[in-house]
């Protein structure tokens, strides 16, 4: 298994980098993308099909057998026991409004568990990488979570959806401050648990994640010394699920806090 995960390490970055190339060109002339509403907050542009059929024609190429799960396209089964799972373009309302706050995820998933994981958000020229055991990284150098013990120590990052009720999340942030922290959010929940495993925030909570928003950043930070909430890898690749997740000095409190809202 550790020269294949090499050779999808390899590859599948150099995907990686030519899909964030080509999003940063639909990026610099965002005037003439074609924009759909595909729910209540939740777009897509030729930008996200376009970027994501570039990703899969060239995993089809590289690994035939594997299977690719992608936001936008149908569902390929893997007969390599591998599979990808693919965001084109996670945070496509900032993207589509000219902000920063974007990113293009892969990860690659190997008997329910995702053993790679690449992120790069082109605008900042920052790759993360992590393949599973050997620990992440961002730009080659390694990540590793904040040593902070307390909520008042940074900040936490709350994701929020259309598909979703309020009222949790809201109980959530009112906890959250009256513990002393403060609330980070911005349009890519994969940046914001990259920000995690990088040390810039303390923790991350969403009631409902997909899979493809998800799960290469919660192994990036598994792999940078992170507390993870378990989840079960059928049914976050199926329906999605909960995401809960922090540095281990405030995690326990920030699952307490998300139990009692029952978020």
């Amino acid at each position: 298994m550790q020269q294949e995960l090499i050779s999808r390490r390899d590859k599948g970055l150099e995907i990686v980098q030519a899909a964030s190339q080509r999003a940063k060109q639909y990026f610099a002339d965002i005037d003439k993308l074609v924009i759909e509403a595909k729910g209540k907050q939740d777009l897509v542009s030729d930008a996200d099909k376009g970027v994501e059929t570039q990703i899969r024609d060239a995993l089809d190429g590289a690994f035939p057998g594997d299977g690719i799960i992608g936001e936008e396209h149908g569902r390929k089964e893997s007969s390599s026991g591998y599979t990808w799972v693919i965001d084109p373009i996670d945070g496509t309302s900032s993207f589509v409004a000219g902000m920063p706050g974007w990113c293009v995820v892969l990860a690659c998933v190997y008997e329910n568990k995702v053993v790679l994981s690449i992120i790069i958000d082109p605008i900042a020229n920052e790759t993360y990488l992590a393949v599973k055991g050997q620990g992440a990284t961002l730009n080659s150098r390694p990540l590793s979570v904040s040593a902070s013990q307390r909520l008042d120590e940074g900040s936490v990052a709350v994701g929020y959806s259309a598909r979703i009720t309020v009222q949790p999340t809201l109980d959530v942030l009112t906890s959250i401050m009256n513990a002393g922290g403060i609330y980070y959010r911005c349009g890519s929940g994969a940046l914001m648990l990259c920000y995690v495993a990088a040390g810039r925030l303390l923790g991350y909570c969403e009631q409902h994640m997909n899979a493809w928003d998800c799960i290469a950043a919660l192994h990036l930070i598994e792999e940078a010394g992170g507390a993870v909430e378990p989840y079960d890898m059928s049914a976050m690749l199926t329906s999605g699920g909960r995401v809960l997740t922090g540095c281990p000095g405030v995690y326990p409190q920030l699952l307490e806090i998300c139990d009692q809202a029952k978020l």
